[in-house]
């Protein structure tokens, strides 16, 4: 077993990746994006944070939180969020002998990438990130044609102008996946 830490600061802000167990093909996320929001702003109640960013694509997720001061548990954030969304979508999926002996779902991977965010410049490059996303991955030519992410909130709060992103600035993009 691997022996695993993550960095945690309390107040903190961080970029997560999160993907489902099988990301191709699969559009699980965009197929269910009302559960998954209801089970977020549900899990926001008990448990609040603040969302500075976020974009759902078919197989995977990224976004940027800002905990509350003297919080640093995005673990159990992102656990409830996880189990929330599995109760609440059909059981079809594929299983493994693991998965069913220890009674669980496998629409999840087991772990999720994070990052604390450490400065301006930081945030700034891992807001792009989330924001591009569905132009790098293909699911539309312009970042203002996606749907399901904050772009559209971030443009009417004067963040990005609504154009942004039509250039191709990926090759600026320095945060997230390698």
């Amino acid at each position: 077993m691997s022996n695993y830490h993550r960095y945690r600061v309390p107040g903190g802000c961080y970029f997560f990746t999160v993907n489902l167990h099988e990301r191709y093909p699969n559009d699980l996320l965009v197929k269910y994006v009302d559960t998954l929001r209801a089970v977020v702003r549900d899990i926001r109640q008990t448990w609040p944070f603040h969302i500075d960013a976020w974009v759902i694509l078919p197989d995977h997720m990224h976004c940027i939180w800002t905990l509350p001061p003297g919080d640093a548990d995005f673990t159990n954030r992102w656990r409830l969020i996880k189990a929330g969304f599995s109760r609440q979508n059909p059981t079809n999926e594929k299983r493994s002998t693991v998965h069913r002996a220890r009674g669980e779902r496998s629409i999840w991977q087991r772990r999720y990438w994070e990052h604390l965010i450490r400065d301006e410049r930081d945030y700034n490059n891992h807001m792009d990130y989330v924001h591009y996303n569905p132009v790098k991955h293909g699911y539309t030519e312009n970042v203002s044609d996606w749907p399901y992410s904050s772009f559209h909130r971030c443009v009417e709060r004067g963040l990005y102008l609504p154009d942004w992103g039509d250039n191709n600035v990926d090759a600026e993009l320095d945060a997230g996946e390698r």
